[in-house]
């Protein structure tokens, strides 16, 4: 049985230890010498070739479908900066320039700030002059567009 063994490894391209005998057809598989012999016997399922284990996807599924929820995202599974993960630079300058032009769009519309004062505070902002929505109010203040208290209704 150990010439049918190797013979049948070979032409199934796997381990000896892979290889199975069908019990009900030992003398068959006895007689079988050739290539061809088991060959024929492959065919007809009296060798069988064992299934090939792998690694198991189910633990990779289930922490894929935690990623998806939300999970499995803290300090410990973080490599590389803050910026390289979350948003984007771009995104935070359009957050940052669409909250500043809102700002002066407000205080000229209740009257704060003339058109020329406007035009001005517009292109600053474009020109990335001011770090925040406070740096503007700061400017302002400084400037003496605006008294100590934001009219805007917030305190500080």
């Amino acid at each position: 049985m150990k010439l049918q063994r190797r013979l049948a490894s070979q032409i199934l391209n796997c381990s000896p230890k892979k290889i199975v005998f069908d019990d009900s057809r030992m003398e068959e598989i006895g007689e079988a010498i050739t290539n061809s012999d088991v060959r024929r016997l492959i065919g007809t399922g009296a060798i069988i070739q064992l299934q090939k284990f792998g690694v198991s996807r189910s633990i990779a599924r289930k922490r894929k479908s935690q990623k998806a929820k939300g999970r499995l995202r803290g300090q410990g599974s973080r490599k590389g900066l803050a910026t390289a993960r979350g948003e984007t630079q771009k995104r935070l300058w359009i957050n940052k320039v669409r909250l500043q032009r809102s700002l002066i769009k407000k205080l000229k519309k209740s009257s704060h700030v003339n058109q020329e004062t406007y035009r001005d505070l517009y292109n600053k902002i474009k020109g990335g002059f001011f770090r925040s929505k406070r740096h503007v109010l700061l400017f302002l203040e400084e400037k003496d567009i605006l008294k100590s208290k934001d009219k805007t209704g917030e305190k500080k």
